[in-house]
């Protein structure tokens, strides 16, 4: 093709030339909001997000009231996804099943008919098997949506409205709570009592500038449909109220069975919020085959429709609340709930809000909602009025309105001048059924105008007053109250207590016996029952051999210094025992292939090391400082490679020798070394070449300093040559010191 020819554009086309990192924000920042506003966040007034919103709006469209009969879930996910949410099935079919499971929602807002899941976690039927119908909660939440109540929106087709936001007279937010994570936020509100919540708010309208204290005494946490004992401290509750983030310790309710010859065992009958109970049973199994909960014997699920799981302690000696404590440490026994009432508003705008204004976004909700439905009814009883007025001049002039009506060629207009009736009325007029003329027709429409006219009267001043608004609300809420605070669903199922301090050291319940504890130049980390003297009958496998062995008792922790300068602590009694190869310690702790372990120790209080690099640098540190029992231990001394961590010797001394890979050895006072928790540490030896090979720490007026050299100890107590200011170069070290210029070979 000549170069002088363009290729043509496709008629119709065009090309927008958009840097790429613009276009990429600006989808991801409508990606990020269409999260937050339509699928994660729910509203602070009806306490639902949109998918919840479209299954209880298509519900009541297709009449599954209370009283009425079910339908199949098929029919109502159907609806929705066509209609109003265009996503997929099983994602709108969960939302229903959540709805309507009563160890889930404090309150379920759909009642279930079928198999909808159970608390072990087996999942639910599927939709065509499974029927639902709305509930009386769900009830009170679309109350007045045929009045005007809330503002409605087109589908996302056109073709339907659904409500942006539901009528709301349960305070659904809060007693039922919600989860949701988004783009770059989420929240998390557990449940509450619906009668507390009510009462809050009563406490509200009553003083509108009641504390967030003064509202805990109605609802003085949440209230979880699984029940549960809370043990978190009332003020780190009333700190999470107040600010809109926080959390809640929740523990399993339990209790102690007596039974035969002083045997008892424990009885567990309700567990936290969102615990699956088959997981938590396989959890607790697990950590009694790896003997990591030494008080447990057995656990057993005897539960039917009631939870009933049974602990079994190992000994009849053991306390109860001992044996409790060492699983609430343990396992999802106890569990953390978060807080974080991240809501949109009002707005529509994402916000973390506190209690108090949690409750009074909804009390706010609710005043819109009552002076809208009043606007509604006052002008529907307008209208009706205006109709009832024509009825009565009929019946007032009956034989005129007759004659007009046989007799004029447009009725309709003579009617009009002739009584002054609007065009509502005349129409009203000519289309009556003759029967309506009866005179107990007439009785019944003046008892009709005198009862509305009233209603009228009470509907004009109620939209007058806005203290007469928050009292008509009152009654409203107390209503609300009545109906849903009492009985089985109202009645608190969480039980607040206070956390027993119990003293829990899990070395008591350890066998205390003395092992020897090996570890291999590859790696390999086991233990030997009592402690060897001699490691010549140790065996390892093909090209390993022993790179370090310490005696120790099964009730110690074991320190492990690492050449990347971190810090790790393993327990004794979880090192593998017998005559076996042992395991990989990189099995153990998050150790990099790179890695290897420098030298091992037994922990002890009080005691202090010095560690060193391999660039001379070091500190001193005490030993809780090494203490890390993660698996990715702590950072102690930090060096960037190649540098490395070479050395780590007990500082039992007051005089540190060092020599390095330049055959120098300098000698100086521990006191010039710093102590330190973490840190690069200061220079010990200056180099040309090379870098640090050994150092020791001794008392150089007792015992002088000594060495090891072909099974022999060497001691040498004139240091008067090698004694140097910590940083300086040193000095060829004595005449017979080891080629390998370490102290121990």
């Amino acid at each position: 093709m000549p170069d002088d020819v363009k290729t043509p554009v496709p008629d119709g086309g065009r090309i927008n030339e958009t840097p790429l990192a613009g276009a990429l924000s600006e989808r991801y920042l409508a990606y990020a909001m269409s999260t937050i506003m339509a699928r994660s966040l729910p509203d602070v007034r009806d306490g639902l997000k949109p998918v919840h919103r479209r299954l209880l709006w298509a519900m009541q469209q297709l009449r599954l009231d209370p009283a009425g009969g079910f339908k199949k879930c098929a029919r109502v996910v159907g609806d929705v996804i066509g209609k109003y949410h265009p996503h997929g099935d099983a994602s709108v079919y969960e939302a229903l099943v959540r709805l309507a499971q009563d160890f889930a929602a404090r309150y379920p807002l759909v009642e279930g008919q079928g198999n909808f899941g159970n608390i072990d976690g087996d999942n639910p039927a599927a939709m065509r098997y499974t029927e639902a119908k709305l509930t009386e909660v769900a009830k009170s939440l679309l109350e007045g949506i045929d009045e005007d109540a809330v503002d409605f929106r087109a589908t996302y087709d056109g073709e339907e409205q659904e409500p942006v936001v539901l009528p709301a007279a349960f305070p659904n937010l809060l007693a039922n709570g919600a989860n949701g994570i988004a783009v770059g936020m989420a929240t998390s509100i557990p449940p509450h009592n619906a009668g507390e919540v009510c009462s809050a708010a009563l406490e509200l309208i009553a003083n509108p500038a009641a504390t967030t204290a003064e509202l805990m005494r109605h609802m003085p946490g949440p209230d979880f449909p699984t029940g549960g004992i809370m043990v978190e401290p009332p003020e780190s509750i009333l700190t999470a109220y107040e600010t809109g983030r926080g959390g809640f310790r929740l523990r399993a309710k339990w209790e102690v069975e007596r039974l035969k010859n002083g045997t008892w065992h424990v009885v567990v009958t309700e567990i936290p919020y969102q615990v699956g109970k088959s997981r938590l049973i396989e959890m607790i199994a697990e950590l009694l085959e790896q003997k990591k909960l030494p008080l447990l014997a057995d656990v057993r699920d005897e539960s039917t429709d009631v939870i009933r799981l049974v602990l079994e302690p190992k000994s009849r000696a053991v306390d109860p609340a001992m044996l409790m404590e060492s699983l609430f440490r343990a396992t999802p026994l106890e569990s953390r709930i978060p807080l974080n009432m991240n809501v949109l508003d009002a707005d529509r705008t994402p916000r973390v809000m506190g209690l108090r204004e949690v409750l009074r976004s909804w009390l706010d909700h609710r005043r819109v909602v009552l002076v809208r439905r009043s606007q509604h009814r006052q002008s529907a009883i307008e209208r009706r009025l205006e109709i009832l007025d024509g009825y009565l001049i009929v019946y007032l002039n009956l034989d005129e309105v007759i004659r007009i009506v046989r007799e004029e060629d447009d009725p309709k207009a003579a009617l009009m001048a002739t009584f002054s009736l609007t065009e509502v009325q005349a129409d009203a007029i000519l289309n009556m059924r003759l029967r309506a003329l009866r005179k107990l027709e007439e009785m019944e429409i003046r008892r009709e105008h005198t009862r509305l006219t009233r209603e009228l009267k009470g509907l004009q001043k109620l939209l007058a007053s806005e203290k007469a608004q928050w009292g008509r609300i009152a009654e409203e809420i107390e209503a609300v109250r009545s109906k849903f605070g009492d009985g089985p669903l109202g009645k608190r199922r969480t039980v607040q207590a206070k956390a027993v301090a119990v003293e829990f050291d899990e070395n008591a319940f350890v066998e205390r016996e003395p092992i020897t504890v090996i570890l291999s130049e590859k790696g390999w980390l086991r233990a030997q029952k009592g402690h060897l003297e001699d490691a010549s009958n140790l065996r390892f496998k093909e090209g390993d051999a022993l790179a370090l062995m310490l005696h120790a008792e099964t009730t110690d922790r074991i320190g492990l210094i690492a050449t990347n300068g971190r810090a790790y602590t393993i327990k004794a009694d979880s090192i593998p025992r017998g005559r076996g190869d042992g395991q990989p310690v990189r099995l153990m702790v998050e150790l990099g292939n790179e890695d290897e372990v420098v030298t091992a120790f037994v922990w002890k209080d009080g005691s202090r090391f010095l560690l060193a690099s391999h660039s001379g640098k070091g500190f001193v540190c005490k030993a809780e400082d090494l203490l890390a029992e993660k698996r990715t231990g702590k950072t102690v001394l930090m060096v960037d490679a190649p540098d490395r961590l070479v050395a780590c010797v007990p500082a039992e001394g007051d005089t540190v020798a060092v020599v390095g890979e330049n055959r120098k050895m300098l000698v100086f006072p521990l006191e010039q070394v710093p102590e330190m928790t973490r840190g690069r540490g200061v220079t010990l030896q200056g180099y040309k070449d090379g870098g640090l090979s050994d150092l020791k720490v001794f008392d150089a007026r007792r015992e002088g300093l000594t060495w090891v050299q072909g099974g022999r100890t060497r001691t040498e107590t004139a240091l008067a040559p090698w004694r140097a200011n910590r940083g300086a170069a040193g000095k060829q070290p004595p005449h017979g010191f080891p080629r390998s210029n370490r102290f121990e070979e």
